[in-house]
């Protein structure tokens, strides 16, 4: 337990510039004590006290505004950032160093028994609000944008961003010119769509225009005397 307390105050010290001190992180760090609190609830469950490891879980949740079923596996190293709103499903699985954000969702998709919930790889960031939702695989290195919601497998070295979640970048070469996860430039595929649409109308107008002017040149060249008849119909001479 005593390695477990080092190791998790490590890891914040490591990925958030804000921690100041081991008594900061130990009383004003809420995602640490969840995580802590996991770890005892955890224990319990796979001894089968599941009223004790739900009472632990029940009042983590109180105390700190993330919810983490006992059951949920959890590997070394998760660090979670700002996390009220978070939930983590009986059955899921997290890998080593996992980041999440205020309100990830690592849920399921209806009332399906056994696996439900997904299991996510090593080295993941979840960004604000994503949710990742069914029994789905997230593999390592995967970065999933803020707001996303992931119905399918993601594979390893990804970026996934939209809903539903599509993959912008996939082994470091972006698809379709997507922008990478800079978590503080996030792609978004429907505005990028509209400017795409918009580009497209512009070029369009521009191509009848010309069209339109090459017409009145070419009228111009074809009949240059135009006189109109008593009937005021139009004779070309």
């Amino acid at each position: 337990m005593l390695a477990t307390f080092k190791n998790e105050i490590q890891v914040i010290f490591e990925r958030d510039p804000a921690a100041r001190s081991v008594m900061e992180i130990l009383f004003c760090y809420p995602g640490f004590r969840a995580i802590i609190n996991h770890r005892i609830a955890h224990y319990f469950y796979k001894k089968k006290f599941f009223f004790l490891a739900r009472l632990v879980s029940h009042w983590s949740r109180h105390r700190t505004g993330i919810e983490i079923h006992p059951g949920a596996t959890i590997g070394q190293g998760l660090f979670i950032d700002h996390g009220s709103g978070i939930v983590i499903g009986e059955t899921a699985e997290i890998g080593d160093n996992v980041t999440l954000y205020q309100g990830v969702t690592l849920g399921g998709t209806g009332k399906e028994k056994g696996k439900r919930h997904p299991t996510i790889g090593n080295n993941v960031t979840i960004s604000t609000g994503a949710k990742v939702l069914g029994s789905i695989f997230v593999g390592d290195n995967v970065k999933i944008g803020a707001g996303s919601v992931v119905l399918k497998n993601v594979p390893s070295n990804c970026t996934v961003v939209g809903v539903p979640g599509r993959i912008v970048v996939k082994n470091g070469s972006r698809i379709n010119n997507s922008i990478d996860l800079d978590h503080n430039l996030l792609p978004d595929p429907v505005a990028d769509a509209l400017v795409i649409m918009q580009n497209r109308i512009e070029e369009l107008e521009r191509k009848v225009e010309h069209y339109e002017m090459e017409e009145e040149l070419n009228a111009n060249i074809q009949y240059p005397k135009r006189k109109k008849g008593r009937t005021g119909t139009v004779k070309y001479v």
